[in-house]
């Protein structure tokens, strides 16, 4: 049942892919430049971890040992081992053995979780001019491609908990052997690399609907500071492992508490306004010894829970304003926040195409990501108080888009335009996408002041880790001629300098963005893999996309590469050709064409993996590259073709025949083929199969109460072929089951009985 409920939680192609590494942890999880880190990555599958991919320049990694803890089965041999020993006459050499044997059992965990018990040991040596930031990093072996995880590149010195052998190489820096086993006495300034691993002690393990759970442990860091030292501490945990998919609640949530000298409670924070990383800022009252403690909010425990911690007298930014402007432009940028340099930075966006790029600041801030800086092509203006009613209302004309801020608590903001019978008016807030902590609400009324419209939360696929949707919209057709008044404020009543927003007022652009996923490909030389392409239609755009891959080898294809019109997911196949090298590695990039208004308009679809939080909720985490490995995996001397029809039209009730070739390598030694559906439109069902030499006839059934007339999409049909060992005198003949991949995705549609 636990396997199976991984298999289900796990970030993994939608095909399984036997013993494809899964990297779940790195500890550290990131480095000073010019610096060289034994890692410690954590995961399944690790043993024949060949090779290690990093995107960015200015590191390279080395593959040390490898690790996994004892089974139950290698746990009970040993324990047989011991009775014998222990029953038989005394000598030194048994004595040592049953030494041996004890300490090892006294290792034994019986309950390790497997997704996160296997190690390897990595060497990272990061060139001292590598520029700082987040890079990610994924293992490769024979059996395919890792998901990635991030890995930062520092500026400040780094210091390791001490829990274990990892080292940092770099003349002077602090190193685990100098550092005390109980709260390390820190130099400022520092990022500390740390994890919240389990307690030893076993009588302290509780079960929570249904699973283990591990208490933690609680780490504390000692550091001296002076009066009047504006202090900041800032954990990155979150961005580190989004989503761990078989915790509870659903990924590590730490604590930040600071202390002085005589143990009193300076400060506490649990979560940076909507950030679950906390920040804590102080400004130390008197010269003296500190301590900061970290812990898991509900006290567990586990491998997993990897912090990077950075303190300091450090700059941090709390907001910007104006939070984009108009391409083609010159824009000064407010900044707000604590032991910041300059007030303000001019952002030039005389070159910049409408879009996101990022905030231009100099020095990079080392307690946080860089902030995104929205470019748009339509007028701009600038809030202008009071505005705060519909008689004190800011006129505006449209197209336009607002720069304002709900700048107190209870603020609201109110816009005036004249509208007429049958305008169709978009009304979007840019807020919370944009690292503002606004929650925003929109509140659209006319003249005599009826409402006409409100939002208070809408849903945006493209935005990765957020998991509230604060940011509103409204798409509305407005009744009749006159005045019109559109309120903005925040849902729960707060405010300040840092509550800043873009408000778009306009008629609809129709547009779409792309997102791919997995962003990590495994597929043996003949085969097809199934991947996700996820539409994020803009303003209304409803029309069919043609997906089509890009700069990849020849001989690489797409199956069923059309995202129908209205339709937001499809379920694709890429084909490896048979000719691809074993181990080759591509860089794979998917476009997206449609017409836009009469217009052609070309989307690279952004490669992303599909994140499970609280077991329920699905997040596209965006990922820097989608990588495809050829795997050694193999079974088809050639791809596997459909033979038609080109679609499938399936009756409501009724059946509809599918042929195929699948041809399989003669070496291989695979018997039976076995066919199903992976993850089919309800009611659709493989109801036959029929095989002769390389030819498949496939009856693929639509029960009457499944999918209704009208449904397209793509099936996926597995393959698994049989391999039979024949018996031996010391065995029995056994059947073992080779993964074969899937078909070409085959285009369906449901149609009338």
């Amino acid at each position: 049942m636990r396997r199976l409920l991984l298999a289900l939680l796990c970030t993994c192609a939608a095909h399984a892919q036997p013993n494809v590494p899964h990297l779940a942890y790195l500890f550290p999880a990131g480095g000073q430049a010019g610096t060289t880190v034994d890692i410690q990555a954590g995961g399944q599958f690790l043993k024949e971890v060949t090779r290690v991919l990093v995107s960015g320049p200015g590191l390279k990694v080395t593959i040390g040992e490898y690790q996994r803890p004892m089974t139950g089965q290698e746990a009970n041999d040993l324990r047989m081992e011991l009775k014998d020993l222990r029953s038989q006459p005394a000598s030194p050499a048994a004595q040592e053995r049953i030494t041996e044997i004890e300490r090892k059992l006294a290792t034994f965990n019986r309950e390790v979780n497997p997704v996160v018990a296997e190690t390897v040991k990595l060497e990272v040596a990061i060139d001292p001019d590598t520029p700082p930031g987040r890079r990610e990093l994924r293992l490769a072996s024979v059996q395919g491609l890792s998901a990635p995880i991030p890995f930062t590149v520092g500026e400040l010195p780094e210091f390791r908990e001490p829990q274990s052998d990892v080292r940092v190489i770099l003349p002077g820096a602090q190193t685990a052997a100098e550092a005390s086993h109980e709260e390390p006495l820190l130099t400022l300034p520092v990022t500390v690399n740390g994890r919240i691993v389990p307690r030893p002690a076993r009588s302290q393990q509780a079960r929570f609907l249904g699973r283990l759970v591990t208490p933690g442990d609680v780490d504390r860091y000692r550091f001296q500071a002076h009066q009047g030292q504006e202090m900041v501490i800032a954990v990155r945990a979150r961005e580190l492992i989004p989503y761990l998919a078989d915790a509870v609640p659903g990924w590590f949530q730490p604590v930040l508490v600071l202390y002085d000298s005589a143990g009193k409670e300076l400060a506490y924070n649990d979560g940076y306004t909507f950030h679950p990383d906390p920040v804590l800022h102080c400004a130390i009252p008197s010269d003296g010894e500190y301590t900061v403690e970290i812990r898991d909010a509900l006290y567990r425990g586990r491998e997993d829970f990897v912090y990077r911690l950075t303190i300091g007298e450090l700059p941090f930014l709390t907001g910007v304003f104006p939070l984009g402007g108009r391409a083609g432009s010159r824009v000064k940028v407010e900044m707000k926040g604590w032991n910041l340099r300059a007030s303000h930075v001019t952002m030039d966006l005389r070159k910049h195409a409408p879009g996101e790029t990022l905030l231009e600041l100099a020095p990079a801030l080392p307690t946080q990501e860089r902030t995104s800086f929205a470019v748009d092509n339509l007028p701009e203006l600038v809030e202008k108080e009071p505005n705060d009613s519909a008689k004190s209302a800011q006129h505006v004309k449209l197209p336009v888009i607002v720069n304002g801020r709900i700048d107190r608590p209870g603020d609201s903001d109110v816009y005036r335009f004249t509208g007429h019978a049958g305008q169709e008016i978009v009304a979007e807030v840019t807020a919370r996408r944009l690292g503002s902590p606004l929650d925003s609400m929109l509140r659209l009324t006319d003249g005599a002041g009826r409402q006409i419209a409100f939002n208070d939360d809408h849903e945006d696929r493209a935005t990765g880790l957020l998991t509230h949707h604060a940011d509103s919209y409204l798409a509305v057709q407005l009744p009749a001629n006159g005045a019109y008044y559109l309120a903005i404020g925040d849902a729960q009543q707060q405010g300040g300098p840092e509550y800043a927003y873009r408000l778009r007022i306009s008629q609809p652009r129709p547009d779409f963005e792309l997102l791919v996923t997995p962003s990590n490909v495994s597929a043996g030389r003949g085969l097809s893999v199934p991947i996700d392409v996820h539409a994020v239609r803009r303003d209304g755009f409803s029309e069919d996309i043609t997906l089509a891959l890009s700069g990849v080898p020849a001989g690489y294809a797409l199956s069923g590469a059309t995202l129908s019109a209205g339709q937001d997911d499809v379920r694709l196949t890429l084909t490896v050709p048979a000719s691809a090298a074993p181990l080759d590695l591509t860089r794979v990039r998917i476009e997206g064409r449609a017409k836009v208004q009469g217009h052609e308009v070309l989307r690279v679809a952004r490669p992303a993996d599909d994140r499970i939080q609280a077991f329920f909720n699905h997040h596209l985490v965006p990922a820097e590259e989608q990588m495809l490995l050829v795997a050694r995996r193999t079974g088809l001397r050639t791809p596997a073709q459909i033979g038609g029809p080109h679609l499938l039209r399936i009756p409501a009730g009724g059946s509809a025949v599918l042929r195929a070739q699948v041809d399989l390598a003669p070496n291989a030694n695979l018997g039976r083929l076995i066919f199903g559906l992976d993850n089919p439109p309800a009611g659709v069902e493989i109801a036959g199969v029929q095989q002769s030499g390389t030819g498949v006839t496939l009856t693929v059934r639509c029960q009457p109460t499944g999918s209704k007339p009208g449904t397209k999409g793509n099936l996926i049909v597995s393959m698994v072929a049989e391999r039979i060992a024949p018996a031996t005198a010391k065995a029995p003949a056994r059947v073992a089951r080779v993964e074969l991949g899937v078909l070409p995705a085959i285009p369906f549609e449901i149609v009338g009985p």
